[in-house]
Protein backbone atom coordinates (compact mmCIF):
# COMPACT_ATOMS: atom_id res chain seq x y z
CA UNK A 1 0.00 0.00 0.00
CA UNK A 2 1.47 3.37 -1.01
CA UNK A 3 1.05 6.60 0.94
CA UNK A 4 0.76 10.10 -0.51
CA UNK A 5 3.80 12.32 -0.12
CA UNK A 6 3.69 14.45 3.03
CA UNK A 7 5.26 17.91 2.88
CA UNK A 8 7.27 18.97 5.94
CA UNK A 9 8.69 22.44 6.49
CA UNK A 10 11.31 23.04 9.18
CA UNK A 11 11.66 26.69 10.16
CA UNK A 12 15.19 27.17 11.46
CA UNK A 13 18.45 25.71 10.17
CA UNK A 14 20.08 25.06 13.53
CA UNK A 15 21.03 21.84 15.30
CA UNK A 16 17.48 20.83 16.27
CA UNK A 17 16.00 21.74 12.88
CA UNK A 18 18.63 19.80 10.95
CA UNK A 19 18.45 16.74 13.15
CA UNK A 20 14.65 16.70 12.88
CA UNK A 21 14.79 17.02 9.10
CA UNK A 22 17.28 14.15 8.88
CA UNK A 23 15.24 11.98 11.27
CA UNK A 24 12.03 12.57 9.31
CA UNK A 25 13.55 11.59 5.97
CA UNK A 26 11.67 8.89 4.05
CA UNK A 27 10.58 8.28 0.45
CA UNK A 28 7.09 9.53 1.32
CA UNK A 29 8.24 12.71 3.09
CA UNK A 30 9.26 15.86 1.24
CA UNK A 31 11.26 18.03 3.66
CA UNK A 32 12.41 21.64 3.36
CA UNK A 33 14.57 23.56 5.84
CA UNK A 34 14.03 27.33 5.76
CA UNK A 35 16.90 29.35 7.24
CA UNK A 36 16.72 33.15 7.38
CA UNK A 37 20.49 33.61 7.43
CA UNK A 38 22.97 32.97 4.68
CA UNK A 39 24.54 30.08 6.62
CA UNK A 40 22.97 27.13 8.37
CA UNK A 41 24.13 25.74 11.72
CA UNK A 42 25.68 29.06 12.75
CA UNK A 43 25.58 28.24 16.45
CA UNK A 44 27.21 24.86 15.86
CA UNK A 45 30.04 26.64 14.07
CA UNK A 46 31.01 28.89 17.00
CA UNK A 47 30.21 26.58 19.91
CA UNK A 48 32.99 25.21 22.08
CA UNK A 49 35.42 27.79 20.79
CA UNK A 50 34.88 26.56 17.23
CA UNK A 51 35.25 22.89 18.22
CA UNK A 52 31.54 22.09 18.88
CA UNK A 53 30.78 20.46 22.23
CA UNK A 54 28.46 17.82 20.73
CA UNK A 55 27.25 16.19 23.94
CA UNK A 56 28.38 15.00 27.38
CA UNK A 57 29.75 11.57 28.30
CA UNK A 58 27.00 10.57 30.71
CA UNK A 59 24.78 7.70 29.62
CA UNK A 60 22.36 7.48 32.54
CA UNK A 61 19.27 9.62 31.82
CA UNK A 62 18.49 10.00 35.50
CA UNK A 63 21.90 11.58 36.09
CA UNK A 64 22.01 13.48 32.79
CA UNK A 65 18.80 15.41 33.52
CA UNK A 66 20.33 16.87 36.69
CA UNK A 67 22.10 19.34 34.40
CA UNK A 68 18.88 21.02 33.26
CA UNK A 69 17.54 23.85 35.44
CA UNK A 70 14.39 23.73 33.30
CA UNK A 71 13.00 20.76 31.35
CA UNK A 72 14.51 17.88 33.35
CA UNK A 73 11.20 16.09 33.98
CA UNK A 74 10.14 16.12 30.33
CA UNK A 75 13.60 15.10 29.15
CA UNK A 76 13.82 12.08 31.43
CA UNK A 77 11.40 10.11 29.26
CA UNK A 78 12.78 11.64 26.07
CA UNK A 79 16.29 10.44 26.93
CA UNK A 80 15.07 6.87 27.27
CA UNK A 81 14.33 7.07 23.53
CA UNK A 82 17.32 9.11 22.34
CA UNK A 83 20.16 10.04 24.69
CA UNK A 84 23.88 10.91 24.58
CA UNK A 85 24.85 7.32 23.76
CA UNK A 86 22.56 7.46 20.71
CA UNK A 87 24.07 10.78 19.64
CA UNK A 88 27.58 9.31 19.79
CA UNK A 89 26.39 6.26 17.87
CA UNK A 90 24.66 8.33 15.21
CA UNK A 91 27.69 10.51 14.50
CA UNK A 92 30.03 7.52 14.47
CA UNK A 93 27.72 5.79 11.97
CA UNK A 94 28.24 8.86 9.76
CA UNK A 95 32.02 8.48 10.11
CA UNK A 96 32.49 11.17 12.76
CA UNK A 97 34.36 9.98 15.84
CA UNK A 98 33.98 11.84 19.11
CA UNK A 99 36.44 12.10 22.00
CA UNK A 100 35.79 12.68 25.69
CA UNK A 101 37.72 15.30 27.63
CA UNK A 102 38.52 15.14 31.35
CA UNK A 103 35.41 17.10 32.33
CA UNK A 104 33.08 14.85 30.29
CA UNK A 105 32.58 17.16 27.33
CA UNK A 106 32.61 15.41 23.95
CA UNK A 107 34.07 16.91 20.78
CA UNK A 108 34.85 15.63 17.30
CA UNK A 109 38.39 14.22 17.22
CA UNK A 110 39.18 16.86 14.59
CA UNK A 111 38.53 19.64 17.14
CA UNK A 112 36.71 21.44 14.34
CA UNK A 113 33.00 22.29 14.32
CA UNK A 114 33.09 22.16 10.51
CA UNK A 115 33.25 18.36 10.88
CA UNK A 116 29.82 18.39 12.53
CA UNK A 117 28.39 20.92 10.07
CA UNK A 118 29.61 18.92 7.07
CA UNK A 119 28.23 15.71 8.56
CA UNK A 120 24.76 17.14 9.21
CA UNK A 121 24.62 18.87 5.83
CA UNK A 122 25.61 15.71 3.97
CA UNK A 123 23.14 13.55 5.94
CA UNK A 124 20.35 16.01 5.15
CA UNK A 125 21.16 16.17 1.44
CA UNK A 126 21.54 12.39 1.24
CA UNK A 127 18.11 12.11 2.85
CA UNK A 128 16.57 14.29 0.17
CA UNK A 129 16.14 17.37 2.39
CA UNK A 130 15.96 20.68 0.54
CA UNK A 131 17.99 23.36 2.32
CA UNK A 132 17.07 26.97 1.61
CA UNK A 133 19.15 29.81 3.07
CA UNK A 134 18.19 33.48 2.95
CA UNK A 135 14.59 32.28 3.28
CA UNK A 136 13.23 34.42 6.09
CA UNK A 137 9.77 33.34 7.24
CA UNK A 138 7.44 36.20 8.19
CA UNK A 139 4.19 34.34 8.83
CA UNK A 140 2.82 30.89 9.56
CA UNK A 141 -0.89 30.05 9.43
CA UNK A 142 -2.93 26.94 10.00
CA UNK A 143 -5.83 26.15 7.74
CA UNK A 144 -8.04 23.23 6.79
CA UNK A 145 -7.65 21.84 3.30
CA UNK A 146 -9.67 19.37 1.26
CA UNK A 147 -11.21 16.47 3.20
CA UNK A 148 -10.48 18.36 6.43
CA UNK A 149 -6.80 17.92 5.83
CA UNK A 150 -4.61 19.96 8.23
CA UNK A 151 -2.42 22.37 6.25
CA UNK A 152 0.01 25.16 7.05
CA UNK A 153 0.72 28.23 5.01
CA UNK A 154 4.23 29.63 5.38
CA UNK A 155 4.90 33.14 4.11
CA UNK A 156 8.42 34.20 3.17
CA UNK A 157 9.84 37.73 3.21
CA UNK A 158 10.20 37.46 -0.56
CA UNK A 159 6.43 37.15 -0.85
CA UNK A 160 6.52 33.47 -1.71
CA UNK A 161 3.87 31.30 -0.03
CA UNK A 162 4.59 27.66 0.77
CA UNK A 163 2.21 24.98 1.97
CA UNK A 164 2.96 21.94 4.08
CA UNK A 165 1.21 19.18 6.00
CA UNK A 166 3.54 19.30 8.98
CA UNK A 167 5.38 22.28 10.36
CA UNK A 168 8.31 22.25 12.78
CA UNK A 169 9.27 25.42 14.60
CA UNK A 170 12.96 25.21 15.50
CA UNK A 171 13.60 28.93 15.68
CA UNK A 172 15.74 28.92 18.83
CA UNK A 173 15.34 32.01 20.99
CA UNK A 174 14.19 34.20 18.09
CA UNK A 175 11.18 36.21 19.38
CA UNK A 176 9.26 35.56 16.17
CA UNK A 177 9.08 31.85 17.03
CA UNK A 178 7.58 32.62 20.43
CA UNK A 179 5.06 34.92 18.76
CA UNK A 180 3.92 32.18 16.37
CA UNK A 181 3.66 29.70 19.25
CA UNK A 182 1.34 32.12 21.07
CA UNK A 183 -0.74 32.56 17.91
CA UNK A 184 -1.26 28.79 17.92
CA UNK A 185 -2.49 29.00 21.51
CA UNK A 186 0.69 28.07 23.40
CA UNK A 187 1.92 29.67 26.59
CA UNK A 188 5.48 30.97 26.53
CA UNK A 189 7.53 31.44 29.70
CA UNK A 190 9.28 34.81 29.47
CA UNK A 191 12.68 34.24 27.79
CA UNK A 192 15.58 35.60 29.85
CA UNK A 193 19.36 35.01 29.60
CA UNK A 194 21.01 31.94 31.08
CA UNK A 195 24.72 31.01 31.28
CA UNK A 196 26.41 34.33 31.96
CA UNK A 197 29.21 35.76 34.09
CA UNK A 198 28.94 38.13 37.07
CA UNK A 199 30.02 41.77 37.05
CA UNK A 200 31.50 42.51 40.47
CA UNK A 201 33.55 45.59 41.36
CA UNK A 202 35.31 44.60 44.55
CA UNK A 203 38.70 45.58 46.10
CA UNK A 204 39.30 41.97 47.13
CA UNK A 205 39.32 40.96 43.44
CA UNK A 206 41.05 43.99 41.95
CA UNK A 207 44.06 43.12 39.76
CA UNK A 208 43.50 39.38 40.29
CA UNK A 209 42.24 38.69 36.75
CA UNK A 210 43.38 35.26 35.57
CA UNK A 211 43.52 33.69 39.02
CA UNK A 212 41.51 30.48 39.34
CA UNK A 213 40.45 28.19 42.21
CA UNK A 214 39.29 24.63 41.55
CA UNK A 215 36.81 23.95 44.36
CA UNK A 216 34.64 26.94 45.17
CA UNK A 217 31.05 27.01 46.43
CA UNK A 218 28.91 29.98 45.36
CA UNK A 219 25.57 30.75 46.94
CA UNK A 220 22.72 33.13 46.17
CA UNK A 221 21.29 33.20 49.72
CA UNK A 222 18.12 35.11 48.82
CA UNK A 223 17.24 32.41 46.28
CA UNK A 224 18.64 29.52 48.35
CA UNK A 225 20.66 28.35 45.34
CA UNK A 226 24.24 27.09 45.47
CA UNK A 227 26.72 25.48 43.10
CA UNK A 228 30.24 24.11 43.41
CA UNK A 229 33.08 23.99 40.89
CA UNK A 230 36.05 25.85 39.36
CA UNK A 231 36.02 29.66 39.50
CA UNK A 232 37.93 32.22 37.46
CA UNK A 233 38.55 35.85 38.47
CA UNK A 234 38.21 38.21 35.49
CA UNK A 235 38.69 41.91 34.78
CA UNK A 236 34.96 42.45 35.26
CA UNK A 237 34.27 40.07 38.14
CA UNK A 238 33.79 36.31 38.19
CA UNK A 239 33.49 33.56 35.58
CA UNK A 240 34.23 29.85 35.27
CA UNK A 241 32.05 26.72 35.36
CA UNK A 242 30.65 27.35 38.86
CA UNK A 243 29.49 30.86 37.89
CA UNK A 244 27.88 29.64 34.67
CA UNK A 245 26.04 26.87 36.56
CA UNK A 246 24.82 29.28 39.22
CA UNK A 247 23.67 31.76 36.56
CA UNK A 248 21.67 28.99 34.87
CA UNK A 249 19.93 27.79 38.03
CA UNK A 250 19.41 31.37 39.20
CA UNK A 251 18.52 32.83 35.78
CA UNK A 252 14.94 33.75 36.65
CA UNK A 253 15.78 35.07 40.14
CA UNK A 254 18.69 37.17 38.84
CA UNK A 255 16.56 38.62 36.03
CA UNK A 256 13.81 39.58 38.47
CA UNK A 257 16.40 41.28 40.68
CA UNK A 258 17.94 43.19 37.77
CA UNK A 259 21.17 41.21 38.19
CA UNK A 260 21.88 42.95 41.48
CA UNK A 261 22.09 40.80 44.60
CA UNK A 262 24.66 39.52 47.03
CA UNK A 263 26.74 36.42 46.57
CA UNK A 264 28.44 34.28 49.22
CA UNK A 265 31.76 32.66 48.33
CA UNK A 266 33.29 29.66 50.08
CA UNK A 267 36.83 29.49 48.71
CA UNK A 268 37.43 26.21 50.56
CA UNK A 269 34.34 24.17 49.72
CA UNK A 270 36.18 20.86 50.06
CA UNK A 271 37.15 21.51 53.71
CA UNK A 272 34.84 20.87 56.65
CA UNK A 273 34.25 23.99 58.79
CA UNK A 274 35.42 22.40 62.04
CA UNK A 275 38.43 20.90 60.28
CA UNK A 276 39.25 24.37 58.96
CA UNK A 277 39.09 25.86 62.43
CA UNK A 278 41.42 23.19 63.84
CA UNK A 279 43.89 23.73 60.99
CA UNK A 280 44.05 27.46 61.69
CA UNK A 281 44.37 26.98 65.45
CA UNK A 282 47.21 24.52 64.91
CA UNK A 283 49.10 27.16 62.91
CA UNK A 284 49.43 29.28 66.05
CA UNK A 285 52.28 26.98 67.05
CA UNK A 286 54.31 28.34 64.11
CA UNK A 287 55.84 31.14 66.15
CA UNK A 288 58.10 32.65 63.47
CA UNK A 289 55.94 32.12 60.38
CA UNK A 290 54.17 35.16 58.93
CA UNK A 291 50.58 34.59 57.88
CA UNK A 292 51.00 35.84 54.32
CA UNK A 293 53.97 33.52 53.66
CA UNK A 294 52.43 30.33 55.02
CA UNK A 295 49.03 29.69 53.45
CA UNK A 296 47.87 26.21 54.49
CA UNK A 297 45.40 25.93 51.59
CA UNK A 298 45.60 25.55 47.82
CA UNK A 299 44.83 29.21 47.18
CA UNK A 300 46.83 31.58 44.96
CA UNK A 301 49.12 33.73 47.10
CA UNK A 302 47.68 37.07 45.92
CA UNK A 303 44.13 35.93 46.68
CA UNK A 304 45.22 34.63 50.08
CA UNK A 305 46.76 38.01 50.87
CA UNK A 306 43.58 39.85 49.87
CA UNK A 307 41.44 37.59 52.05
CA UNK A 308 43.76 38.14 55.02
CA UNK A 309 43.52 41.91 54.61
CA UNK A 310 39.72 41.67 54.23
CA UNK A 311 39.66 39.92 57.60
CA UNK A 312 41.49 42.94 59.10
CA UNK A 313 44.68 40.96 59.63
CA UNK A 314 48.12 42.46 59.00
CA UNK A 315 49.73 40.12 56.40
CA UNK A 316 53.18 40.28 58.05
CA UNK A 317 51.73 39.34 61.41
CA UNK A 318 52.89 35.99 62.80
CA UNK A 319 50.50 33.09 63.31
CA UNK A 320 51.42 32.94 66.99
CA UNK A 321 50.13 36.50 67.43
CA UNK A 322 46.71 35.80 65.94
CA UNK A 323 43.78 35.94 68.35
CA UNK A 324 40.87 33.52 68.29
CA UNK A 325 38.62 36.43 67.32
CA UNK A 326 40.82 37.14 64.31
CA UNK A 327 40.74 33.45 63.35
CA UNK A 328 36.92 33.51 63.45
CA UNK A 329 36.91 36.55 61.17
CA UNK A 330 39.29 34.84 58.75
CA UNK A 331 37.07 31.74 58.68
CA UNK A 332 34.08 33.91 57.70
CA UNK A 333 36.12 35.56 54.93
CA UNK A 334 37.29 32.19 53.62
CA UNK A 335 33.92 30.44 53.72
CA UNK A 336 31.17 33.09 53.71
CA UNK A 337 32.67 36.13 52.03
CA UNK A 338 29.95 38.48 50.82
CA UNK A 339 30.28 40.02 47.34
CA UNK A 340 27.80 42.24 45.49
CA UNK A 341 26.73 41.23 41.97
CA UNK A 342 26.20 44.47 40.04
CA UNK A 343 25.24 43.10 36.65
CA UNK A 344 25.69 40.26 34.20
CA UNK A 345 28.42 39.74 31.68
CA UNK A 346 28.19 37.28 28.81
CA UNK A 347 29.62 33.89 27.93
CA UNK A 348 30.79 34.09 24.32
CA UNK A 349 30.65 30.36 23.58
CA UNK A 350 27.03 29.83 24.62
CA UNK A 351 23.88 31.80 23.92
CA UNK A 352 21.30 30.04 26.01
CA UNK A 353 17.85 31.23 27.02
CA UNK A 354 15.77 30.35 30.06
CA UNK A 355 12.10 30.27 29.04
CA UNK A 356 10.13 29.29 25.97
CA UNK A 357 7.11 27.23 24.94
CA UNK A 358 5.40 25.46 27.86
CA UNK A 359 6.36 21.78 27.93
CA UNK A 360 2.97 20.69 29.27
CA UNK A 361 1.49 21.67 25.92
CA UNK A 362 3.81 19.37 23.94
CA UNK A 363 3.48 15.61 23.43
CA UNK A 364 7.02 14.49 24.28
CA UNK A 365 6.54 11.21 22.44
CA UNK A 366 6.44 13.08 19.13
CA UNK A 367 7.09 16.78 20.00
CA UNK A 368 3.71 17.59 18.46
CA UNK A 369 1.57 20.42 19.78
CA UNK A 370 -1.36 19.33 21.92
CA UNK A 371 -3.34 22.25 20.49
CA UNK A 372 -2.65 22.07 16.77
CA UNK A 373 -2.34 18.84 14.80
CA UNK A 374 0.71 18.79 12.55
CA UNK A 375 2.59 21.50 14.47
CA UNK A 376 5.88 20.42 16.10
CA UNK A 377 8.57 22.05 18.24
CA UNK A 378 12.25 21.25 18.86
CA UNK A 379 15.30 22.88 20.37
CA UNK A 380 15.67 26.10 22.28
CA UNK A 381 12.22 27.44 21.42
CA UNK A 382 11.06 25.09 24.20
CA UNK A 383 11.29 25.94 27.89
CA UNK A 384 14.39 23.76 28.26
CA UNK A 385 17.91 24.84 29.06
CA UNK A 386 20.98 23.11 30.40
CA UNK A 387 24.27 24.11 31.93
CA UNK A 388 27.38 24.33 29.81
CA UNK A 389 29.09 21.11 28.78
CA UNK A 390 27.16 19.73 25.81
CA UNK A 391 23.78 19.51 27.52
CA UNK A 392 22.02 22.12 25.38
CA UNK A 393 23.12 20.42 22.18
CA UNK A 394 21.92 17.09 23.54
CA UNK A 395 18.42 18.47 24.18
CA UNK A 396 18.49 19.79 20.60
CA UNK A 397 19.48 16.38 19.17
CA UNK A 398 16.90 14.58 21.31
CA UNK A 399 13.92 16.86 20.68
CA UNK A 400 14.90 17.10 17.02
CA UNK A 401 15.07 13.33 16.67
CA UNK A 402 11.72 12.85 18.41
CA UNK A 403 10.09 15.49 16.22
CA UNK A 404 11.57 13.94 13.10
CA UNK A 405 10.25 10.52 14.03
CA UNK A 406 6.88 12.08 14.81
CA UNK A 407 6.63 13.81 11.43
CA UNK A 408 8.00 10.92 9.42
CA UNK A 409 5.90 8.86 7.01
CA UNK A 410 7.00 5.22 6.76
Amino acid sequence: MSFPTIKVIVVGGGAAGFFAAIASSSPQTHITILEAGQQVLAKVRISGGGRCNVTHACFEPGIFIQNYPRGAKALRGAFTRFQARDTVGWFEAQGVKLKTEADGRMFPTTDDSATIIDCLTKAAIDGGVQIRTGAAVVSVKHKTGARNRSLFEVGLKSGEILECDRLLLATGSNPIGYRWAKEFGHQVALPVPSLFTFNISEPRLQDLAGISVDHVCLQLPMAKIKQTGPLLVTHWGLSGPVVLKLSAWGARFLYENHYQTHLLINWLSDINLEELRQQLLALKTLEKKTIVNSCPFSLPRRLWERLIIAADIEPQKRWAELSNKAINKLIVELTQGRYEIQGKGFFKEEFVTCGGVSLKEINFQTMESRFCQGLYFAGEILDIDGVTGGFNFQSAWTTGWLAGQGMKVV
